[in-house]
Formats: structure tokens, sequence, C-alpha cells
């Protein structure tokens, strides 16, 4: 997936507002939003594996601020985006909008090429 979905209110969230008030909290929201990235362009269903930390610029610290206000959850080797598939198309949506859009652009290109 080339992009991920984030709520216009993102910033006004419960959630994010509770980061704020704690030390470094916004460190967590870089690590949730880097997260969100993450997850999207690999494919994992809003899988973040603890090995993924140094790549959202994040921390243990941050992941257990994020699980603290319910962003993410506990995961065997990691953490899941709370309510991931809820906001953001699955793997298998993302796969078969993929390959509907490819069998579309071979039939627009295909005719194109037909009538050249």
């Amino acid at each position: 997936m080339q992009w991920v979905r984030l709520d216009t209110a993102f910033p006004r969230n419960h959630k994010v507002l509770a980061l704020l008030e704690l030390k470094d909290g916004h460190r967590a929201i870089t690590a949730y939003i880097c997260g969100l990235s993450y997850a999207g362009e690999q494919n994992v269903d809003g899988f973040i594996p603890r090995a993924a930390l140094p790549f959202l610029h994040a921390r243990v610290a941050d992941a257990r601020r994020l699980v603290e206000v319910g962003l993410w959850l506990d995961d065997e080797g990691g953490w899941v985006i709370n309510g991931w598939s809820d906001f953001q198309p699955t793997t298998d949506e993302s796969t078969a909008r993929s390959n509907k859009a490819r069998i579309a652009a071979r039939a627009r290109w295909g005719k194109r090429e037909e009538t050249a």
C-alpha cells in the first residue's frame, strides 16, 4: 500500500492529548505515525515487530506509552496498531484493489494499442 489514512482530527484525539501530557509523549506520537507508515508499506495488517522500532524512530519506552493510552496493543514479538482494520485496508483488500487496477490498466492500454 502506498498510503495510509490519518484522521484529520488526530491531533485532538484524547489518546494523543494524553500522550502530550507525558514526558517525551511527543516521541510516542511520532512512533505511532511512523508505525502507520511502516505497517502500510510492509502490508502487515498493523503489526509492528519489535525489531522495527529503530525504523520508526522509536524506543521501547515509546511503544509502552502507545500501549498505555491504547493506540497499540501488545502482541507476540511486537505490537498491533489498535483498530488497524477499522481504518486501513487489509492486505487482502489492498491486493484485490491492486489486481483490479492492473486488469483495468491492461484493458485500457490494450485497447489503445489496438487503435494505434
